[in-house]
């Protein structure tokens, strides 16, 4: 029962990681009380000159002995943060520090936590925090209490910056930011002390930082990997952020140009982002703009030209530093822009005035922003029992719903255990350490009505024992919809990045979801690790064998580690499991299965099957390819660190000139890139065909990847051109499986791949079409697609034999973001490729087939700029003639093409940039809106 009055503790209970238990928490009103009568104060009395500071307390200035911003352009070093952070840490009662794990390269990823010097002690800092944690279950903390804990507790902002390493101001002005928050002493600081816990990050990339680029050492836009968390640098941080969950969340970034962005956001926004945080958010912006011209941030009256808003930052992708916030913990999540063309002084004087206004917003309103946190988690509760989804909005003015959200009831989601069995017990595990409830099916329950990912629908579907139970009816209920959502729903054709990800679909689990209000006999989960693994039989001779599955990507990071431990195993080509010895399985390796979910079966026999070898991968380097970007980074880090495969770079020069780099290897992997050869030469397109034909394997992505094998004259396949309009924005599309394949051993008949406006393939002629888009009914694709049915009858994925050996084509790239685990098992199943036997080098050349030379010699499709999509805007076809007049004042590269009515201007991107780095395109957009210009769509 709860006290009628809040004394000294309160006695809540609490469910932290699924588990109901009890925990005695300091009272807030305890916490951020003033002193006891005739105490010291713990600060002199605050006052109103905003220069007075504490002398103890080092300014950035005296410990790095230049001024911010200025030294001739100097940006502060890693190691520069780390020390100021220690010496504040040291001179300053209002600021703790730690570090939230370390980067690639070994880098620490340091934090520190300013409040009032009481906020700070240790025993009151972790009893703020679990105040704040418990408004996220309103099962167990009720409206008087919420009211209580909103008044009484400080609320928590976060001030992240450098996610993209070369984009550097927002660090120097965190360190402004923190030297303030500090040393001040005037009341405008003590409000922000007293009424917030900040959480100060610095640099979320380190290692890019150093090297002034936008990725992190394996090439990863860590901007991107929220969701997914595959990167050690992002999964320090949300760990960090579930122990001090944020209701205000900045991410400073720089962009092209010279303005500044803060919101309110471009459309589109995420359905599921709770109309609390889009309000927040929206009135911040309102903050920034009232006061941006004072502290020298820019002229008060020219504020128009040094900020702009509703324009090119959405609030839509699940893998930004601004939407996870909002839609996971429900914050302010916002992303603020510099110009990067400005002198260093403005882009240090900018972020810090966006900073310390933000701080001040929330300082004011802390107790009104708790107050709606609650009724965020609240209303989510409300809605999962109801299952409700969240209806679109757009928030620019000139903009409307074009795709609502389609009227449907959810009120479960259920990840059935019949296949990729590893991979849904990992999508679990991501789900719980999102603070996501999941249950596991004890008994079979009947499902009424349900909808299969993939657009079909059942009647009295049975749902199996051992089947993963979501409920929408929990505080996560917004998280768990806006990641395995079948569809995202965008409400305005808007793209800064893809329009899906819906984790079933990226994993190529069995999933399906219902409005049928069902309560299955289920358990809550604890530790989904314990599932995996096998039985360790007590002791030698070993004469048995244990079996798994290789049917999903953590199994096949399984296999892996078997083969780098020099485990002796066969994988039967029928079923596609794998076989190892049972004095093959340590105590080590059993962990490693169970952590992977991987279940192994005993057998008193020996495993039976073809005998697979851990492949001697080369990693091709071409000409000029970045080893840290794109899809050559992604397999540095899924081949090399998680699979743990040695990678041996294989330039141009080593295929043309047949060094042993390139013959010693035992397969090759081409990246996706924009270079239609390759720069082989016709001896070193010889060489190639030569060494597959030996039995080697060729693995090509994407563009590059079959451009340099159709060259080469290793397929059959051409590409099919892309209508106008074209548009694939990440989508996923259901693909046929050939069976029979050993690249699609161990997938379901019926699959899901990603497709991200990749090039589009005809079939083979003199190969396998391994997998193949419908070309009638069955067609399907969620996400964003515009004349998607171009794709019916094309491949995806294509094995063409050359001799002993093969060429393995992936028309997407499988590796995208290490995400789109479907895709990596079939890499998997590729490198793991049965052996057919090794042919004996010959000095004749292999002949290229007819079909195939044919298809060499077709003409190469146009430069899509690799790594990404070019930028296409789209406008009524009346609007053509003014739309060129504004483009023509920023480029002469635009193509023009004009169908069904509208107008399609298309800039070419050979850079692969991102819209923020690109030095005129979001001028341009913004000055096509400025002149009044409706636009249909922009992509890119």
């Amino acid at each position: 029962m709860r006290p009628a009055q809040r004394s000294s503790t309160l006695v809540f209970p609490r469910r932290f990681a699924g588990a109901a238990v009890i925990v005695m928490l300091a009272a807030t009103s305890a916490l951020t009380a003033g002193p006891a009568a005739g105490a010291a104060p713990l600060t002199p009395a605050c006052g109103s000159d905003p220069t007075a500071r504490m002398s103890t307390v080092p300014s950035p200035e005296s410990f790095l002995g230049f001024p911010l911003g200025t030294g001739q352009e100097r940006v502060v070093t890693n190691e520069e943060v780390r020390g100021y952070l220690a010496a504040v840490d040291t001179a300053s009662k209002r600021v703790v520090t730690g570090v939230m794990g370390t980067s690639v390269l070994g880098q620490p990823l340091p934090y520190a936590v300013v409040s009032n010097e009481r906020n700070v002690r240790p025993a009151v800092l972790k009893g703020i925090a679990e105040d704040v944690r418990s408004l996220r279950d309103p099962r167990l903390v009720d409206q008087q209490q919420a009211g209580e804990i909103a008044e009484a507790a400080p609320a928590i902002a976060w001030v992240t910056a450098n996610v993209h390493g070369g984009e550097k101001s927002g660090t120097d002005a965190t360190l402004k930011t923190l030297y303030e928050l500090a040393a001040g002493l005037s009341c405008e600081v003590q409000q922000r002390n007293d009424n917030l816990i900040t959480i100060i990050v610095p640099t979320q990339n380190p290692d890019g930082r150093d090297a002034s680029r936008r990725q992190n050492e394996y090439g990863f836009d860590l901007n991107r990997d929220w969701f997914a968390r595959t990167q050690q640098e992002t999964d320090g941080k949300l760990e960090l952020m579930r122990k001090y969950p944020p209701q205000v969340f900045i991410d400073a970034h720089e962009m092209g140009g010279r303005q500044y962005f803060f919101p309110p956001n471009a459309d589109p926004i995420h359905h599921e982002i709770a109309g609390e945080a889009v309000d927040w958010i929206n009135r911040i912006g309102e903050a920034n703009k009232a006061g941006f011209g004072y502290h020298g941030a820019c002229s008060a009256t020219v504020t128009t030209e040094c900020y702009f808003n509703y324009s090119t930052y959405d609030l839509f992708f699940m893998g930004y530093g601004d939407t996870v916030p909002a839609a996971g913990f429900g914050a302010a999540g916002m992303t603020f822009e510099k110009g990067s063309a400005s002198a260093v002084a403005d882009r240090v004087q900018q972020q810090f005035h966006t900073q310390w206004s933000t701080l001040g917003w929330a300082a004011a309103h802390k107790s009104e922003v708790l107050a709606g946190w609650f009724k965020i988690w609240k209303d989510a509760l409300a809605q999962g029992r109801a299952g409700a989804l969240e209806p679109n909005e757009v928030v620019e003015p000139t903009n409307t719903v074009q795709f609502p959200v389609p009227e449907q009831t959810i009120r479960s989601y259920f990840l059935l255990p019949d296949r990729q069995l590893a991979d849904a017990r990992q999508l679990v595990e991501r789900l719980r350490r999102m603070d996501v409830e999941v249950y596991q099916v004890k008994k079979a329950v009947k499902l009424p009505t349900a909808k299969l990912f993939g657009g079909r629908s059942a009647t009295n579907l049975t749902v199996p024992v051992g089947s993963y139970w979501i409920p929408m009816n929990q505080p996560q209920k917004h998280w768990i919809q806006a990641v395995m959502g079948e569809d995202p729903y965008t409400p305005f054709p808007y793209f800064y990045d893809v329009s899906s990800w819906s984790n079933p679909l990226l994993m190529g689990v069995n999933a399906v979801y219902t409005g049928a209000d069902v309560k299955p006999n289920a358990e809550l989960i604890d530790k989904i690790q314990n599932t995996g693994g096998g039985k360790i039989l007590a002791a030698p001779p070993w004469k048995g064998s244990y079996t798994y599955a290789l049917d999903s990507a953590a199994a096949a990071e399984f296999t892996f580690t078997l083969l780098g431990k020099g485990v002796q195993l066969v994988r039967d080509l029928d079923s596609g499991e794998v076989g190892m010895p049972a004095g093959g399985l340590t105590p080590e390796l059993n962990t490693t299965a169970k952590k992977l979910g991987v279940t192994l079966t005993p057998y008193t026999t020996a495993a039976v099957g073809t005998p697979i070898s851990r492949p001697d991968v080369g990693l091709f380097a071409g000409t000029g390819i970045s080893t840290t970007s794109g899809s050559h980074g992604e397999a540095r880090y899924v081949l090399g660190k998680r699979w743990g495969l040695d990678l041996t770079p294989v330039s141009t020069a080593d295929i043309n000139d047949n060094t042993p780099a390139f013959t010693n290897r035992t397969v090759l992997l081409v990246p996706d890139g924009s270079n239609a050869t390759g720069g082989l030469t016709a001896t070193g397109q010889a060489n190639l065909r030569a060494w597959i034909a030996q039995g080697h394997t060729y693995l090509g992505l994407r563009n590059e990847g079959t451009r340099l094998a159709r060259a080469a004259g290793l397929t059959s396949t051409t590409e099919k051109p892309k209508p106008t309009g074209y548009t694939v924005i990440g989508s996923h599309l259901r693909v046929d499986v050939d069976p029979d394949s050993p690249v699609g051993l161990g997938r379901p008949a019926e699959d899901f791949e990603f497709h991200n406006n990749d090039p589009i393939l005809n079939p083979s002629s003199t190969g396998r079409n391994v997998l193949r888009y419908p070309s009638g009914d069955t067609f399907w694709a969620n996400g964003y697609t515009v004349q998607g049915d171009t794709l019916k009858g094309t491949v995806a994925v294509v094995d063409e034999p050359t001799g002993a050996g093969r060429a393995v084509l992936f028309a997407f790239n499988p590796l995208f973001r290490a995400y789109n685990e479907s895709g990596l098992h079939l890499v998997a199943n590729a490198l793991l490729y049965p052996s057919s036997g090794t042919a004996a080098r010959t000095a004749s050349p292999v002949q290229v087939d007819p079909a195939r030379a044919a298809a060499a010699a077709a003409p190469v499709a146009e430069n899509l700029g690799g790594e990404w999509r070019p930028f296409t805007i789209q406008v009524a076809a009346g609007d053509l003639a003014r739309t060129e007049a504004v483009v023509d004042r920023y480029t002469d590269t635009a193509r023009v093409s004009v169908a069904d009515g509208s107008a399609y201007l298309v800039i070419p991107n050979p850079a692969g940039l991102q819209i923020d780095e690109h030095p005129f395109l979001g001028d341009l957009v913004r000055t096509l809106r400025a002149a009044q210009i409706p636009l249909r769509s922009v992509v890119g």
